[in-house]
């Protein structure tokens, strides 16, 4: 009944051609998605490639801190084990040392090595410029040890060899010298004690 008044679309059949440009535009249009297919994948590999490069450096990272802490290890170890060769040595003397000033000063002196090891406890912190120097008492005279910087309330270690040419150690003295040290005692007497 629309019919009449011209309201009705008649069908039309399409021209032959149309169907292959209509494929052919379609297919132009997937075209540029498999490119972003392409592109996202390689991304993808390249991120995950730079996730292992960076997991890579990392562990690398963590294995030269590891070798270095070991080295620090072994190194403590070997100091041990020289300290304890020392305090275990034949002829290895014990200093107790009380000083007047406060603190103790303890000394293993090695019989046989000529090495000494010296712990100082609760001494007083040396004044700007100053420094404890410890010396070997010998038949020639007094002998610079070594210094003994207290800049810090802690406990302090150091280990000593005794010079070749020294001759025999009779005794030991710590005095208070200028920071750089001294050739001879100047500063006051800390303590003098003998073997």
């Amino acid at each position: 009944m629309t019919d009449w008044l011209g309201m009705v679309v008649r069908p039309v059949v399409p021209r032959p051609e149309l169907k292959g440009e209509v494929l052919a535009r379609a297919r132009a249009a997937a075209r540029p998605g498999r490119r972003r297919l392409a592109v996202a994948a390689a991304v993808t590999l390249v991120l995950a490639g730079s996730g292992a490069g960076v997991a890579a450096l990392t562990a690398r990272t963590a294995l030269r801190r590891a070798d270095a802490a070991r080295q620090v290890l072994a190194q403590r170890v070997a100091a041990l084990e020289d300290t304890l060769s020392l305090l275990r040595g034949t002829g290895t003397r014990v200093l107790h040392v009380p000083l007047r000033i406060g603190g103790v000063v303890t000394i293993f002196a090695g019989g046989t090595t000529r090495r000494w090891l010296v712990a100082c406890y609760d001494m007083a912190t040396n004044a700007p410029g100053q420094t404890y120097q410890l010396w070997f008492v010998t038949a020639t005279g007094r002998q610079s040890a070594g210094l003994m910087l207290m800049e810090h309330d802690r406990p302090m270690m150091a280990v000593l060899e005794v010079p070749a040419g020294a001759g025999p150690v009779t005794g030991v003295a710590m005095t208070i010298e200028p920071r750089a040290g001294s050739a001879a005692p100047t500063g006051p007497m800390v303590f003098e004690v003998k073997l």
